[in-house]
């Protein structure tokens, strides 16, 4: 966890090095955190999302004639419907008894070409009954009975660890340090974003770090949302079945407690930076996975990245000790043989020497010289950027450049001024 420091773990009773214990001692102020309360439930796989490309067999969209019926599909019964183009998507095909969403025909992609025209989202409960490859064929199987020409499109995965004895510090924003430049706080009914700087605000309930096109984490009671979703029953069946990470207290659920959950959000281009830049340590290779199945062995090393980026601090230069304690200690349960000591994790971006890099360059040129003939402000032009589905080229290019989010933002800013004072409205 580079750049920031771990406080000590030392035995109770001895007082030496330990690298399981649960007592922390700060080395520079002589305090001791106690963390033997925690109990770490479970840490799972809690969404998956395959993508897919091909051509959409014309029997297909048949089946969306009449929306909001039932229909056969696959040898099982389905509910069709359309859905709101944020999705990116115009139909979907749902069965939340076998748990899973069939989103197909993308809005930005002809119906009659291969494109990017079908995505698979997978729901815990399905995830946690079939192994990885089992899951992997499922999908596989639906995706061959919506389309041909059938290529493997990569994946999303969220990953989240529940746990028990402890709840978000009231200076939780303040002591988060990550690139990412959003925080959002859900409150009850209320919600409120920030561009630039973070607070929380109300009960606190739920707060999220990062953006939906990258990594985001968000911290949440797990308790009140299955409450409110009438799902409590499921996640203590869940926490009452897997638990724990704590060996001394196997059966350490508590139903008197609240569940916290943290969990780590990974788009598709993040996994596929992963997949092109990560590389096993023994053969230099490229891990070049495209499947959740051929990517859940990595998903340790997931986990403890995304714990890296974004880092909780007790006090300026080191870990708060709960960030510590899930980072050393808690392993993604997932059927498959983890390859965190066989692989060099590490996302590649691509370069302003390739192709997308030049085009990235000329768009936002072009891009700038439009908005400042509509006077278009800075903060709107940048919001909506974001909203494209291209952001994630543009965001890869100039991070690649060392320009995180914020710096992007104030470079658009100054060469929008510099069009308004040079050019006024002749731009």
């Amino acid at each position: 966890m580079a750049n920031t420091k771990n406080f000590h773990r030392i035995d109770p009773l001895t007082g030496a090095a330990s690298l399981n214990s649960r007592l922390f001692v700060d080395p520079g102020q002589i305090g001791f955190v106690d963390l033997s309360s925690v109990r770490l439930l479970q840490c799972s796989v809690d969404t998956v999302r395959q993508l897919y490309r091909g051509m959409i067999k014309p029997e297909i969209m048949a089946l969306f004639e009449t929306p909001g019926v039932i229909v056969d599909f696959a040898g099982q019964r389905w509910h069709s419907g359309r859905v709101g183009r944020d999705s990116g998507y115009q139909y979907k095909l749902q069965n939340a008894d076998l748990g899973f969403i069939l989103l197909i025909k993308n809005f930005n992609a002809k119906i009659d070409s291969i494109g990017p025209h079908l995505k698979i989202e997978v729901s815990p409960h399905a995830i946690d009954n079939l192994s990885p490859e089992r899951l992997q064929a499922r999908l596989d199987y639906y995706a061959s009975e919506v389309l041909t020409h059938l290529e493997l499109n990569q994946c999303a995965v969220h990953i989240a660890l529940d746990l028990q004895g402890w709840a978000p510090p009231a200076d939780l924003v303040a002591r988060m340090h990550c690139r990412a430049r959003t925080h959002r706080d859900i409150s009850g009914i209320n919600e409120i974003n920030w561009a630039t700087k973070a607070s929380i605000y109300g009960r606190g309930e739920t707060s999220m770090f990062g953006s939906a096109s990258g990594i985001q984490l968000a911290i949440y009671n797990k308790t009140e949302q299955a409450r409110a979703t009438d799902k409590l029953d499921y996640w203590q069946s869940v926490w009452k079945r897997r638990d724990s990470f704590d060996d001394q207290d196997p059966d350490n659920y508590s139903a008197d407690q609240d569940v916290w959950r943290i969990e780590l959000r990974y788009h598709h281009s993040v996994i596929q930076q992963f997949a092109s830049g990560s590389c096993c340590t023994q053969t230099g290779a490229a891990i070049e996975t495209r499947s959740f199945a051929d990517f859940s062995a990595h998903l340790d090393g997931l986990w403890r990245y995304g714990l890296e980026q974004f880092r909780l601090q007790a006090r300026p230069g080191y870990f708060d000790p709960l960030w510590t304690l899930i980072h050393d200690d808690v392993r993604v349960d997932v059927a498959a043989d983890s390859l965190l000591d066989e692989t060099e994790y590490k996302r590649y971006y691509k370069t302003s020497k390739g192709f997308s890099g030049k085009n990235v360059e000329l768009f936002l040129g072009n891009f700038v010289s439009l908005l400042a003939r509509e006077r278009v402000g800075a903060q709107t032009a940048f919001d909506r950027l974001r909203q494209w589905e291209c952001w994630p080229v543009i965001r890869d290019h100039y991070a690649a450049k060392d320009m995180n989010e914020r710096a992007l933002y104030k470079h658009i800013k100054a060469l929008l001024e510099e069009r308004n004072v040079r050019w006024g409205r002749a731009v």
